[in-house]
């Protein structure tokens, strides 16, 4: 059964470090998925670009993600205080978040299921595990879930 649908969908990624956002955007362009791909640096500009504010006004150049990678340990804002901010906001908590981290720590695991993350994902460590891994959320969530528009 061929479950590949012709829209890609956009993914928003959240992440501070500089070489992590290349190493996915060239894991995503190697692992041959489908998609439209941004990034932001923190939690608080995650939060402008949701809500179309600051830099992130213009809702063409910046649409509502249909995915939201998101680092736990960031900046100004970090990942779990972002997520929650997103699940209490009615306009976005829709929007799936899969957080990408490099914390194996099980209160991260569990506060982060209980906050609406809807998986929680260990960053592999090497480039090959990372175009595996986006090989994976590019089956899964691009080509078999549903998401909303």
């Amino acid at each position: 059964m061929n479950y590949r649908k012709s829209q890609p969908i956009h993914i928003l990624m959240a992440d501070d470090d500089e070489d992590d956002r290349l190493l996915a955007q060239d894991a995503l362009e190697e692992s041959r998925v489908l998609n439209a791909f941004q990034f932001v640096r923190d939690g608080v500009e995650l939060l402008e670009y949701l809500r179309n504010e600051g830099d992130f006004t213009d809702e063409v150049k910046y649409p509502r993600p249909n995915l939201i990678l998101l680092d736990l340990n960031m900046p100004r804002m970090d990942g779990r205080e972002a997520l929650q901010e997103i699940k209490k906001d009615a306009k976005l908590r829709s929007i799936p978040v899969v957080i990408l981290t490099t914390s194996k720590e099980e209160e991260d695991k569990l506060r982060g299921y209980d906050s609406g993350a809807a998986s929680y994902i260990t960053k592999p460590v090497d480039f090959d595990g990372l175009v595996d891994l986006m090989k994976n959320l590019g089956k899964y969530w691009i080509e078999i879930v549903e998401l909303p528009n």
